[in-house]
């Protein structure tokens, strides 16, 4: 177990700077007992439907962390898989509820989830105080990461249309499925190495017919749309609002509101109805799109089946005509969006008279 380097930055084995909290202690021997070595499986059994059988685990390298979770790549039945672990706290009875309905939510929807969009569940075992959650492994890593390699503002616009257009697919099939993410970010969309972009991260969903308020709700402020930021009801429109703002990092490779904390962020946006400042530079057809999209009125939001119609129409236009997005000049909010299918139909048309 202390082959694990998250391991070592906080066993207590006399060379460290300090002496461990009783939290931290707990936590570590909770892991402990399930993580046997590196290459070892992972103890436990199951039961339901989708239950992994545990002896074909083997457990990896660590290669992201969360809150309450470790994320490993491994190796399940012969196939590379990431592997989540969610540790319950034992000394925070609340808290190990919440993460306990957060793991059984979060297996309920990827088990019933496919699309290429969607990151493929596998299996999943649930032995307290230890959730694991098997799905596929991307070798890209996290678009966020990705961004944050790029020099700001360079990514080309046919990248920006190729990945807002896997994202924009994969929300507009879960929506399809009544179901909301509502923690739409750069961090949580996953690229593989053909540069594909698929969503994940699914321990907030819900089913819009049960997600009720937001009160208590734990998001990430920086995406958040105000309604959630006040705890008011919200709709699926929320993961609109997020989606804009993943648009707006696509197009800068930065990240939102990084002048503020997160909660100065959530101020800002829920009492000062502040947004990231858009490039002078940005394409007057990517203004109009983002501006819709974190409209402070949801109602006023685009729906994804109109995002994707919007997207296939500048990316179709971009190939065949390099300045598009130059020349491009919409008259009003409405007036492009209403007759996309119109147009785009007209316009395959006439490209494919040109080639008889």
């Amino acid at each position: 177990m202390k082959n694990f380097p998250w391991f070592r930055q906080i066993s207590n084995n006399g060379k460290s700077g300090r002496r461990l909290s009783l939290g931290e202690y707990n936590r570590a021997v909770s892991w402990s007992k399930y993580l046997v070595s590196p290459g070892a499986a992972i103890k436990g059994e199951g039961e339901e439907e989708w239950s992994a059988d545990m002896s074909q685990l083997l457990v990896g390298n660590k290669f992201a962390s969360g809150r309450h979770s470790r994320i490993y790549r491994g190796i399940y039945k012969q196939r590379d898989v990431a592997i989540k672990l969610v540790s319950q706290p034992e000394e925070d009875v609340d808290l190990a509820a919440v993460l306990d309905k957060q793991f059984t939510s979060e297996v309920a929807l990827l088990f019933r989830l496919q699309h290429p969009n969607i990151i493929t569940f596998i299996a999943a075992c649930k032995k307290p105080p230890v959730f694991c959650i098997i799905t596929e492994y991307l070798a890209g890593g996290s678009l966020r990461k990705y961004l944050h390699h790029q020099e700001p503002h360079s990514v080309p616009l046919n990248l920006v249309l190729k990945l807002a257009l896997d994202i924009a697919r994969g929300m507009q099939y879960l929506h399809s499925q009544g179901i909301l993410h509502r923690d739409l970010k750069s961090e949580n969309l996953l690229l593989d190495e053909y540069m594909c972009v698929k969503v994940a991260d699914f321990g907030i969903s819900c089913l819009e017919s049960q997600c009720g308020s937001a009160k208590g709700f734990t998001g990430t402020y920086r995406w958040m749309a105000p309604e959630m930021i006040k705890e008011k009801h919200h709709t699926k429109k929320v993961d609109v609002y997020s989606f804009g703002i993943v648009l707006w990092e696509l197009l800068t490779a930065m990240t939102p509101f990084d002048n503020m904390t997160p909660e100065q962020a959530a101020f800002a946006v829920s009492h000062k109805n502040a947004r990231p400042p858009l490039p002078p530079a940005c394409p007057v057809a990517f203004r109009q799109l983002i501006n819709r999209c974190w409209s402070s009125n949801a109602d006023r939001r685009p729906h994804f089946d109109e995002i994707i119609l919007l997207l296939e129409f500048y990316a179709e236009s971009l190939e065949e005509d390099p300045d598009f997005f130059s020349i491009y000049k919409p008259s009003s909010d409405l007036a492009i969006p209403r007759c996309l299918p119109t147009c785009i139909a007209s316009r395959s048309s006439f490209f494919k008279s040109l080639q008889h």
